[in-house]
């Protein structure tokens, strides 16, 4: 079950270690959009704006919560590279005190002020009911969230792609299921689409939990491996707080944007919001490569393979240029199609925005490529502190075109903010590589002989 990316071809080895990441990743973004979908189609098309304005904030606290748990794998992953099996169970058991800490805190607070957040975000009145009802449930299910992203990125760390992906797809079909049943058939409205994502999450995280402790002797905890370490928790906390910080600075940019397109009007709320969904679904091919970058980065160094690890990178990078071609002819032949999933067809106006937002953003491909690819490289080897100050260069971006474009030049500036942000977060990106692999290669004899 476990997968060691340190040896063979590093092409091939990302290859098939990306290609269950990628159906999972395609799968995770198929979650989401029946939460839309069914909304779009059975509540209308107000309900629909409605959840697609709560977008910015969950993905600033789930942001948080996905990235974290990205972070914790890390040492995981470095720990399994050298060798290192005791550090592995270690890991592991540290990892589940601070997720439960985490997940009772974050759960608190959200569905406390879910409220004033939507307040705060300047949310039209005709959809504050529905964004509330929406929002509060995918709070109550942030420790699911937790329980399922900390369980996969462990499996992932040692090299397994494929069971999370096998119990994101269970999920997934419940999900619509549910949806289906609490939406249409019991017409419970915005809230039945949030209980229904927040139940198939925990699903899939109770089997990952199941198979991990059947499956995988390397992870089977004993007592002296329960022990809370402090010199674990620092270690895991450098890395994951930072990862996790990076998505939640980076959703502080896209929540001030999203509040200027409220704005706006109810036509750009929805034009946002169904663009989002289709482009969250044709860049997953990135986000899986930059998870597999990650790991591959995360086991290489623990193996002491630096030029092993921006070989894999330049690989990566190249692939996934080939691929923004294919997204951005994807855009350009079928955005308006894919819309009509969410939009009615008569809404010809916001289908005509959603194709235009599209386009210029899938012109920036190959800018977000690099950022998939060079973050998550930094990140697999311990740089998270370097990886988040691109995110706050992506919050300077949109935080700018939200506050001053936006007002000024209407949607035609909600086109152009995460173009713009793309570029700047490689603007910091590619020297951060530079100087930081340079002194990768200064260090890493010394740590390979006193490892």
């Amino acid at each position: 079950m476990v997968h060691d990316m340190t040896t063979g071809s590093s092409a091939g080895k990302l290859l098939r270690f990306s290609l269950p990441l990628l159906v999972g990743t395609v799968f995770q973004q198929l979650y989401n959009m029946v939460d839309s979908i069914i909304v779009g189609q059975f509540v209308g098309t107000t309900a629909f704006a409605a959840v697609g304005s709560t977008g910015s904030i969950t993905f600033f606290v789930l942001g948080m919560v996905f990235g974290s748990c990205s972070g914790f794998a890390i040492p995981v992953a470095q720990d399994f590279g050298a060798g290192d099996e005791a550090g592995v169970r270690r890991c592991v058991a540290n990892i589940i005190y601070i997720g439960v800490a985490f997940s009772a805190v974050i759960t608190l607070v959200t569905c406390a002020f879910t409220r004033q957040i939507l307040a705060v975000m300047d949310t039209q009145p005709a959809m504050m009911q529905d964004a509330y009802d929406y929002l509060f449930w995918i709070f109550v299910g942030i420790g699911a969230q937790m329980m399922y992203n900390m369980l996969a990125g462990i499996l992932r760390s040692l090299g397994d792609s494929r069971t999370p992906l096998i119990f994101l797809i269970l999920s997934s079909v419940l999900n619509i299921a549910l949806d289906i049943l609490l939406v249409k058939t019991f017409a419970v409205g915005v809230k039945g689409a949030a209980i229904a994502t927040v139940v198939a999450q925990l699903v899939s995280g109770l089997c990952c939990l199941a198979f991990i402790a059947k499956k995988f002797p390397i992870l089977h905890l004993s007592r002296e491996d329960l022990r809370p370490h402090g010199p674990t928790m620092r270690r895991l906390l450098g890395v994951g707080l930072p990862m996790g910080l990076q998505f939640s600075i980076t959703a502080i940019g896209s929540i001030i944007l999203q509040r200027s397109v409220n704005g706006l009007s109810a036509d750009a709320v929805a034009s946002v919001s169904a663009a989002a969904k289709v482009q969250n679904l044709v860049v997953s091919p990135m986000d899986a490569f930059g998870v597999a970058t990650a790991t591959f980065a995360g086991q290489n160094y623990g193996a002491g393979k630096i030029d092993r690890v921006r070989r894999g990178i330049r690989q990566v990078y190249l692939m996934l240029l080939g691929y923004s071609v294919v997204g951005f002819l994807i855009n350009w032949t079928s955005a308006g199609k894919i819309a009509l999933l969410f939009i009615d067809a008569s809404e010809v106006r916001i289908i005509a925005q959603v194709q235009q937002f599209l386009f210029f953003n899938s012109l920036f491909y190959p800018v977000l490529a690099l950022i998939y690819v060079v973050r998550n490289a930094l990140q697999g080897v311990g740089f998270s502190k370097a990886a988040m100050l691109a995110g706050a260069f992506e919050l300077f971006a949109r935080a700018t075109m939200g506050l001053f474009l936006v007002p000024w030049l209407g949607f035609d500036a909600v086109c152009f903010a995460n173009p713009f942000a793309w570029t700047m977060a490689d603007v910091i990106l590619i020297p951060l590589y530079v100087v930081l692999f340079r002194k990768l290669d200064q260090s890493m004899p010394r740590r390979a002989e006193a490892v």
